[in-house]
């Protein structure tokens, strides 16, 4: 895949990751595809009827892609075990990242996961968490989400999975940087707040993730999360002081990165959609992650495209992001 040759819409669609409500290849579905361009898809149970049907689905968007002249596509999921797990029986059963307790046990959960996911068609898992928060921290609204232990053992059993995942060529996305262990609040449905400074961060949050990128993770995804004492005017995944300072320079971070969901509250209760993008295309994120209002998705791809078309200086930056994507893809879709 020679990226040089993309055009400007390919280059914008590259950008995004869509969620879709069908169980087979129908209008929407192939809409994503064929005009949006999108570089990727994100299914959840609401796409999954059966292990056949999942099957199915996976080889059809890859064949729809090929015939409409796109390269292959980013199929992700949420399989992190316990609370958050789209696969459900027949596929494995784990109890989730708070039972996973030795390198033993991540490898085993990252393996087996891996070869599952990869049998099916999906070649990215938004997965591990590697929020963490205090001991005896009860109230996080990442709890049953998290390793226990403290930070090294976190970074610890996180670069396990991230190694066994990768190891079966599905692209592991850590996330939620810089770290929402010890929000309250769910991100979901409101913004949460911070309090921690840098030096916080960096004893602390930080260290799971850089762990993760010492074992070259393949995508980091951004949180909806506001450090003011880092930050106060921007989130996390909308701060050039958080993505582009600290995650892309100073811990040299050269992966995908990935926004959580734009749809979620913590972003579409506060901020327009045109801001949105146009931060994170400033801040240097590579993929806008969209998970249910296709009409979001359709906005997002028409801002990605006037962004390109605004400027060489614009486009130049969007087509050092497509290279991170046709170079992971190369390397995993293969």
């Amino acid at each position: 895949m020679n990226y040089c040759d993309f055009t400007n819409e390919q280059i914008a669609g590259q950008m995004i990751i869509a969620g879709f409500y069908g169980t087979k290849p129908d209008d929407e579905l192939k809409f994503l595809i064929n005009t949006i361009k999108a570089g990727g898809v994100i299914l959840f149970s609401r796409n999954i009827e059966s292990r056949h049907q999942l099957e199915d689905l996976c080889s059809s968007i890859q064949r729809y892609a090929k015939q409409a002249g796109q390269p292959p596509l980013f199929i992700a999921i949420d399989q992190e075990g316990g609370k958050v797990a789209r696969l459900k029986e027949p596929f494995t059963i784990f109890s989730g990242a708070p039972y996973i307790k030795t390198p033993e046990q991540a490898e085993k959960f990252a393996e087996i996961t891996g070869e599952e996911l990869k049998r099916t068609g999906i070649n990215m898992n938004m997965a591990p968490v590697l929020d963490i928060a205090p001991e005896n921290f009860e109230n996080s609204a990442m709890a049953g989400r998290m390793f226990c232990g403290n930070p090294e053992q976190a970074g610890e059993l996180g670069a396990e999975v991230i190694r066994g995942l990768q190891k079966k060529n599905v692209i592991s996305v850590a996330k939620h940087f810089p770290g929402i262990g010890r929000a309250t609040v769910d991100s979901h449905f409101k913004l949460p707040n911070l309090i921690q400074n840098r030096f916080a961060l960096d004893s602390f949050e930080l260290i799971p993730f850089k762990a993760a990128i010492n074992v070259k993770a393949a995508g980091i995804m951004t949180s909806h999360v506001i450090y003011p004492k880092i930050d106060a005017l921007w989130p996390a995944g909308l701060s050039r002081k958080i993505i582009t300072n600290i995650l892309r320079t100073e811990l040299g971070y050269d992966g995908l990165v990935i926004t959580d969901d734009l749809d979620m509250g913590a972003i579409d209760k506060y901020y327009d959609l045109d801001l949105v993008i146009d931060r994170i295309l400033t801040v240097e994120t590579d993929i806008a992650l969209i998970c249910k209002n296709t009409a979001n998705i359709k906005k997002a791809f028409d801002l990605i495209l006037d962004f390109i078309k605004s400027s060489p200086f614009n486009k130049a930056r969007c087509k050092r992001s497509l290279q991170r994507i046709i170079k992971t893809k190369t390397k995993y879709l293969a």
